[in-house]
């Protein structure tokens, strides 16, 4: 598997005042001259000089008012007043008390304190071993090094933010436990005796595999990149297709142990500002351990699903899709460690669709999905359908004759499709657990003792497994992995409502199943829309692939604070 670190500061020592030994002189960044490392007071003293001879550039690109580029004064951010027991001590050996007594220090063997002298102040570093980026906190440390103890002034910590720290992104906190959540996301703390206030430096890598094409979402024609189990990664996938200013992606936190981060994207001036508010409620709400399994536990603790077996959420592993959603105005929540993004709100109609069909011609792209539409249908009628006509041979239409059972088997009928419906679900949890170059041969064992084997021994009969094969395939065909194995219950279940109550099982059941169906709201979302409730424009708009010329405004069902999506002027 390959693998990609993803830096979270870089480092260009040629923009450092004093990226020089001893002895040597450094280009300044205030003027022209060659100037050496000095006190506070005197550097920005020169500063105010050389900028206004207008010679001083100043760059700055802190968002949160944290970082800082040497050549000029760095916003600063002061934090609340901590309360007396979450200060920081200011005397390293204290300092080292709380980490042990906080973050396992000396027992947790990635828990990494590196002590140091920088311009004659006794200094640590602070970081875990397992998320620390080397070459980044090499280079920040060969940089300080060259400090003569008149370099810094009796503001250390200030010294170092503004001049000295050779990093994009660094924030400070006074606040031991705003120390340790950042230390546990793979922050560097650095910590200068005397001081209350420490810097928190973004030098840190994770474990990453490169961006590949979704196995659940593949396309003959479109892009292959899919999302990976890096939150940073995949908001750079949707960026990267999404270049709108107004596009938001707020963080989040869950869990009080796995402080798992969250992130929530929408379109500012296109997404329902109801929704955003709730699903930001409902995500803050959250009291739990941890979701360490990712999306599919934040979905449960924030969608009351209970014991629903049909999925409330969508499930894209494609960043394309994710992007033409948010264009519609939903709204997107990224998980950190989860390679799938959720999409909200989501209806029966959303799950029923693939990437593909918007890769083709209009009119191809409509073929395929009604064909895909056939399968999804097929794959909960069929099964229950042809039971019944093989039951009752006087229900059958004309011209159906053929349809029923040709030669009985040792086995009812009703029984035979319910252990063809667990050795299908067997065989398809055998090749999931089975080495991609056993399953092959896997495949072939299972087709011959099932398929050959069964039908000469009597156990099964012809029919049977002709179509428990095409409902098989049937779900396979449905977009959504969730929905095909739902649709898989619905299927069960109407055949056992038809094997007790006949015609009548089969009515009363599929009519309970829709009316539950359309009773279901996914975030105030109708299931069923614009099947139920009724939307003739919208329901066309599933059924065929409009071109996209005359698909100019998006979903009524999302809401959206602008309903054009290709504006006049």
């Amino acid at each position: 598997m390959d693998t990609t670190e993803h830096e979270g500061a870089d480092i260009d020592s040629r923009r450092l005042p004093s990226g020089k030994p001893p002895g040597e002189e450094a280009p300044g960044a205030h003027s022209g001259k060659l100037i050496r490392p000095r006190k506070l007071e005197e550097y920005l003293q020169s500063g105010e000089e050389a900028e206004a001879g207008g010679s001083r550039n100043r760059h700055s690109s802190a968002p949160h008012g944290g970082e800082a580029d040497w050549g000029g004064k760095a916003e600063k951010k002061t934090d609340p007043e901590p309360k007396p027991g979450d200060r920081i001590a200011v005397r390293m050996e204290e300092w080292f008390d709380q980490l042990r007594e906080r973050v396992g220090y000396q027992e947790s063997f990635d828990v990494q304190v590196r002590e140091m002298v920088f311009g004659g102040k006794r200094s640590a570093l602070l970081f875990l071993s397992t998320f620390m980026k080397d070459t980044a906190l090499t280079e920040i440390i060969k940089r300080l090094s060259y400090l003569e103890p008149d370099s810094v002034s009796q503001t250390a910590v200030e010294s170092f933010l503004t001049y000295y720290m050779p990093a994009c992104q660094v924030n400070r906190t006074r606040s031991i436990t705003k120390l340790i959540e950042d230390l546990m996301i793979g922050n560097t703390v650095f910590y200068v005796e005397g001081e209350s206030e420490v810097l928190l430096i973004d030098a840190k890598t994770f474990p990453s595999r490169t961006p590949e094409e979704p196995v659940l979402e593949r396309v003959v024609r479109g892009s292959r990149d899919g999302f990976t189990e890096t939150l940073l990664a995949n908001v750079a996938l949707v960026r990267r297709r999404v270049r709108d200013p107004r596009l938001r992606f707020e963080i989040l936190k869950v869990g009080k142990r796995t402080q798992t981060d969250v992130a929530m994207g929408y379109i500012e001036d296109v997404a329902n500002p109801k929704l955003v508010e709730a699903l930001r409620d409902k995500i803050q709400a959250i009291n739990i351990d941890g979701i360490p399994l990712g999306d599919k536990q934040l979905e449960e603790m924030t969608v009351k699903s209970d014991w629903n077996p049909f999925p409330l959420v969508r499930y894209s592993e494609r960043p394309d899709v994710v992007a033409s959603h948010l264009l519609d105005g939903s709204v997107t929540v990224i998980v950190d460690t989860s390679p799938s993004v959720m999409l909200l709100p989501t209806t029966y109609f959303d799950l029923v669709q693939h990437a593909e069909e918007n890769r083709q011609s209009p009119f191809i792209g409509t073929y395929l999905r009604w064909v895909r539409f056939f399968g999804i249908l097929s794959s909960v009628f069929l099964l229950p359908l042809w039971y019944l006509f093989s039951q009752h041979p006087e229900l059958r239409p004309e011209g159906l004759g053929f349809l029923g059972v040709q030669k009985e088997g040792r086995l009812p009928l009703v029984l035979q499709f319910l252990l063809a419906e667990v050795g299908v679900d067997l065989m398809r949890l055998a090749a999931v657990h089975t080495p991609s170059s056993l399953v092959t041969a896997m495949s072939l064992v299972s087709a011959i003792l099932v398929g050959d084997i069964a039908v000469k021994t009597g156990l099964f009969v012809n029919e049977v497994i002709l179509y428990m094969a095409v409902s098989a395939i049937g779900m396979f065909a449905t977009p959504s992995y969730e929905l095909g194995l739902a649709n898989r219950i619905v299927r069960l279940v109407l055949l056992l409502a038809v094997y007790l109550f006949q015609v009548t099982g089969f009515v009363v059941c599929a009519t309970v199943i829709l009316i539950s169906l359309s009773l279901i709201r996914s975030f105030n979302a109708p299931y069923l829309w614009p099947f139920i409730p009724f939307n003739a424009k919208a329901l066309l708009a599933v059924l065929f692939r409009r071109p996209l010329p005359r698909n100019a405004s998006r979903p009524s069902i999302n809401r959206p604070k602008e309903r054009s999506k290709q504006p006049v002027g």
